[in-house]
């Protein structure tokens, strides 16, 4: 059964459109302290649907395409992305526990230097979910 990855689509593509709008504001309002926040919160915002849409994916394609066994397997997110490492999904598992550390900050964006650690990440995580992006898709062209 193929995944439906449009809404994994969709958030990466919210999260690349979001830090692009950062990046502009950052360099034709650096001293506009609320329009920086603003937009550094979207970004964080997306960062959090994007990481969420992922990790429901890596999953999803573990349960749809790996033996009952692996699909019972991952017990916690770490276990999941070394899944997914294993199978090619992703690269490397460790950055995103990274993520995952980050995405359990979101909750607690209002503090500033926190803020900033997961825009960061948020930053990092855009091509790592690309490449999770074109593996999925790879695999589902496979079928």
């Amino acid at each position: 059964m193929p995944l439906e990855l449009g809404s994994l689509k969709k958030a990466i593509a919210t999260l690349e459109r979001s830090i692009r709008v950062a990046e502009a504001a950052r360099s034709h309002s650096p001293e506009d302290e609320d329009l920086l926040d603003t937009v550094r919160s979207g970004v964080i915002q997306n960062f959090e649907v994007a990481y969420e849409q992922c990790w429901k994916f890596v999953q999803r394609w573990i349960r749809e395409n790996r033996s009952p066994d692996d699909a019972d397997h991952p017990r916690t997110r770490k276990e999941l992305f070394r899944l997914a490492a294993r199978y090619g999904l992703v690269g490397d598992p460790l950055p995103w526990f990274e993520y995952g550390d980050s995405r359990n900050l979101t909750s607690h964006a209002y503090d500033e230097e926190k803020a900033e650690t997961v825009f960061e990440s948020a930053l990092q995580f855009v091509a790592d979910a690309r490449y999770l992006l074109a593996r999925l898709e790879l695999s589902e062209d496979a079928e």
